[in-house]
């Protein structure tokens, strides 16, 4: 896992990471592609000025405020992060753990990565290393209410797979710096230690995600949308070791990659969360696994 404390500090010392933090983005708002003739600016996305804004910093990892596309501004806000990134620890593989009681607090970033204020969970609303690795905390406030105070919106949720050869931005709350780079591909099976996950991203070798980076967004440059949440990669060249995870495909082959990175996607969690971002692992379409 992408781990912080003594693995970031190793990473520090060895590469200097973290002395010269990432520049934010300049602006907060849609910036529009390049346009050549019009019949390709009008077929051309909206490019996303990727920043800081909405994302966290945890006592041991960075995260994000997070909504679905049916979240309302009335709704009980969430942060999403990873699961081995727990107050309590690292659940073990098959555990699932879901409406567990927290007063977790998160330091809330600004585009700029300055951190205009606290947001305290009131509960972890489901988390799990088994199949992905995700935090999800329920807030005891709401969007409207971090709406007002700090002028800061969610960021959304995709709804579907992503892509080969998209270009995404790693955003790390917790070091204040962002990893650009594209989706490589798709680990069938990735395996760590004793956890397994399932249809992993795979990183292009631009994006060198360090301890600490743990639970960051993995935001789709073209949308400004969620479609993964950071989570590790294979430091040593380690086969299938903690912090040395190893792809696995359909026919059982074992790949190392030493020094590539991986996300868990995130399209499939808004199916299982319906109104008043209330938890439902029974609903039409949600796969996440059960306690």
């Amino acid at each position: 896992m992408n781990k912080p404390l003594l693995a970031a500090l190793a990473a520090l010392v060895i590469t200097g990471a973290g002395a010269a933090p990432a520049v934010a983005a300049q602006a907060d708002t849609a910036a529009p592609a390049a346009k050549s003739v019009a019949a390709k600016a009008a077929a051309a996305p909206a490019i996303q000025a990727v920043n800081f804004a909405g994302t966290v910093s945890l006592s041991n990892c960075s995260g994000s405020l997070v909504r679905f596309p049916n979240s309302e501004a009335d709704d009980p806000a969430l942060v999403m992060s990873n699961g081995h990134c727990l107050e309590t620890g690292f659940p073990e593989a098959g555990e699932v753990i879901v409406d567990q009681a927290s007063t977790r607090t998160f330091g809330l970033l600004n585009a700029s990565a300055t951190r205009v204020g606290t947001l305290r969970a009131s509960k972890i609303a489901y988390a799990t290393m088994t199949d992905t690795d995700v935090s999800i905390y329920q807030l005891t406030t709401t969007y409207a209410a971090i709406k007002s105070s700090y002028n800061i919106n969610p960021l959304t949720l995709n709804t579907t797979h992503p892509v080969v050869g998209t270009a995404i931005t790693v955003v790390s709350g917790y070091w204040k710096r962002t990893y650009a780079c594209n989706v490589d591909g798709f680990a069938y099976r990735l395996k760590e230690g004793e956890w397994t996950w399932k249809d992993s991203v795979r990183y292009t070798s631009a994006c060198q995600t360090i301890g600490g980076t743990s639970g960051s967004p993995v935001v789709d440059n073209a949308t400004g949308n969620v479609v993964a949440v950071n989570n590790t990669g294979n430091e040593d060249g380690g086969r299938c070791t903690d912090n040395n995870p190893c792809e696995v495909d359909a026919n059982g082959t074992v790949t190392v990659r030493q020094g590539i990175n991986y996300a868990q996607e995130t399209y499939q969690i808004p199916a299982c969360f319906g109104l008043d971002n209330k938890l439902n692992l029974s609903a039409s379409g949600c796969t996440l696994p059960k306690p």
